[in-house]
């Protein structure tokens, strides 16, 4: 009966607090209306249908979290992308105290399951380290996530992009990780966005079905790597459609002369897509890519706007 009544309590002043303000502030401290962000999440109605704002105080936030698929139109902001981080450590193999074994599905840091999630000015990370294997920093479900100015921070498979139905959306982000720190099946946008590379491995690892027109496009964006690495790929399809573009990019040198990689399977190299146009920088020389790598035309990459590639969502 107490804890009946606890939980009646906890629900009261959470939507007490959103009715009043709209607006969630969460801080270690204890200066906001919360300490957790997990916390936040929870406080949003179920079944939210108007814009909510969960403002993040600077402060690591070690939480593994998770926004429900029945908790839409969230708008989490942090107050300083390089101080407010959102950081757990789960990582592929990893027995868990009930004996559960962890791994790349349930690895990450973030779970978003909803949709119309809207981030900002916060840095994402999974933190298990190097050699840890598998360990997700973000992952995406929900259809229409958009992230600007964002940092997603790890090694191996960082940044899950997982639903061939959601579609994403990233600004002005920073992106870091070992091996495929990009993959799934959603259809994606990486818009000026810098793009680290912290071994000689692979960038992407598209999942895209073949009904889906594209998959992950990089448009206006910047790859760059560790000082001595020689032997990265754009990337490797995850599934035989594997669809991936790169224009306008500033491509590093870390990027082998080839370019790309078909997985230890030259049947990908029939369904593919893997696309370029009009890129720059050492690593954006086109003399000794693989030939069944297209070379956009410009009536080709014309089709690569925004408002093609997202459909009915408008992003701005």
């Amino acid at each position: 009966m107490k804890n009946t009544i606890l939980l009646f309590f906890y629900l009261f002043i959470s939507l007490l607090i959103f009715a009043q303000n709209k607006k969630i502030v969460v801080a270690l401290d204890g200066t906001g209306n919360y300490t957790t962000v997990q916390a936040a999440f929870n406080a949003v109605p179920a079944n939210n249908k108007t814009p909510v704002t969960i403002f993040v105080k600077k402060g690591i936030y070690k939480e593994k979290l998770k926004l429900e698929s029945n908790r839409d139109f969230v708008h989490l902001i942090g107050e300083d992308k390089e101080r407010t981080i959102l950081t757990y450590d789960d990582h592929k193999g990893m027995v868990l105290p009930n004996g559960d074994t962890i791994n790349t599905q349930t690895s990450p840091s973030f779970f978003v399951y909803a949709n119309d999630f809207f981030a900002e000015n916060i840095t994402i990370q999974n933190n298990a380290g190097f050699n840890a294997g598998q360990a997700v920093a973000l992952y995406i479900d929900g259809d229409r996530a958009k992230f600007i100015n964002c940092k997603m921070l790890g090694f191996q498979d960082v940044l899950l992009c997982n639903a061939a139905t959601s579609r994403e959306y990233f600004r002005d982000c920073y992106i870091e990780g070992t091996t495929d720190f990009i993959f799934g099946a959603a259809t994606t946008i990486f818009n000026n966005c810098h793009i680290h590379s912290k071994k000689n491995s692979h960038v992407t690892a598209a999942s895209t079905p073949k009904e889906k027109s594209f998959g992950f496009v990089f448009i206006d964006c910047i790859l760059t790597a560790d000082t001595e690495l020689n032997k990265v790929s754009l990337g490797r399809p995850w599934r035989p459609y594997a669809s991936v573009a790169y224009i306008h990019c500033n491509i590093g040198s870390h990027i082998t002369p080839e370019g790309w990689n078909n997985w230890k399977n030259p049947a990908n190299e029939k369904t593919a897509r893997f696309a370029e146009y009009n890129n720059f920088g050492t690593g954006a020389n086109t003399t000794g890519r693989l030939t069944w790598v297209k070379q956009l035309t410009k009536e080709e990459a014309c089709q690569y706007t925004v408002n093609n590639i997202l459909g009915d969502w408008k992003v701005e």
